[in-house]
């Protein structure tokens, strides 16, 4: 069996909000580490059925990059969801959401920037 680590080191400033994250795998073409301004991950543990999350963003993370985050993030669940279950229908209405929560997203940035 092969095994492959992925390691995420998180930079904290005094008050311990993330300043920095950084991520390396043992089978990324990478050859350094790469920084991210934000992390999702989501395990399963079946025993409790229950998700188990952990959620971070550096602390100079502007809006915008957040929503095109969740934006995209929205979109490989549908992805994935897609791909474990082959339910087109329930894949489309996640994709349609996603769609949905950007276009108001950017609705309200216009919203904002006018006045």
């Amino acid at each position: 069996m092969q095994k492959s680590t992925i390691t995420i080191d998180v930079h904290l400033d005094e008050n311990k909000i993330p300043e920095q994250i950084k991520w390396t795998a043992d089978n990324s073409s990478a050859q350094v580490p790469q920084n991210a301004k934000a992390m999702m991950v989501s395990m399963w543990d079946s025993a409790e059925k229950a998700a188990l999350r952990i959620d971070l963003w550096v602390k100079d993370m502007m809006v915008d990059e957040m929503s095109d985050f969740y934006y995209q993030a929205f979109m490989g669940m549908a992805d994935t969801y897609e791909r474990a279950t082959h339910d087109k229908e329930l894949t489309e209405d996640i994709k349609k959401f996603a769609k949905e929560f950007y276009q108001k997203f950017r609705a309200q940035q216009l919203k904002d920037n006018k006045a």
